[in-house]
This record gives structure tokens, C-alpha cells and sequence, in this order.
């Protein structure tokens, strides 16, 4: 595991963050009643939900994780708040409505 981070890692961190807190300051990863989550692609939702993990520290082992997330990995190492894991839970059911 490596614990250094570079840069562009950081970047992504820090974008990746300020896309969830405004998705989740304006409601859109939330369904609309019934409806599916309309303008979310798959891969979208597959980001959203791996930003949590990546800001929480998560090592990602998948090429396409590493790829996006980057290699560094910290404390507390993918383990979530309990708001965060609700966010996480949100958006694998809306994948799933998707047909994710």
C-alpha cells in the first residue's frame, strides 16, 4: 500500500469531494418518487460512489478504481461514517434501478 500521495491524486480527491457535497446539498442523488434516477449514467453513479470510498482512504485494487481514484490509500482506509455509508447505500440502489 502506498500512503504517498501525487498531486493529481489530491486533485481528484479534492473534485471528487466537491461534486458530492453538491450533489448531496441539492437532493440529486436522491429518487424522485417512483422515477429512476433520470440523466445518471452508470458510470456516473459508479464515480459518486467510489469518490466516497476514495475520500474515506479506500486502497482500490481494480485497475479502473487505481485509474480514477489513484494509488494512495490512507487512514481510515475505506471505512465509512455512517452518513457516508447511507450516501454509498442511496446510490447502489439507484444503480440497481438503473440496471447498473
Amino acid at each position: 500500500m502506498k500512503t504517498t500521495e501525487k498531486p493529481t491524486d489530491i486533485i481528484r480527491l479534492l473534485a471528487a469531494t466537491a461534486i458530492l457535497y453538491a450533489f448531496s446539498t441539492i437532493g440529486a442523488l436522491e429518487p424522485a418518487g417512483a422515477q429512476p434516477a433520470r440523466g445518471l449514467s452508470c458510470g456516473r453513479l459508479w464515480y459518486q460512489r467510489n469518490a466516497i470510498y476514495a475520500r474515506a482512504g479506500h486502497c482500490f485494487n481494480t485497475e479502473r478504481g487505481r485509474a480514477t481514484f489513484g494509488e494512495g490509500c490512507f487512514s481510515p482506509y475505506g471505512r465509512l461514517s455512517g452518513a457516508e455509508s447511507r450516501q454509498v447505500q442511496r446510490i447502489q440502489r439507484l444503480e440497481r434501478m438503473n440496471g447498473c
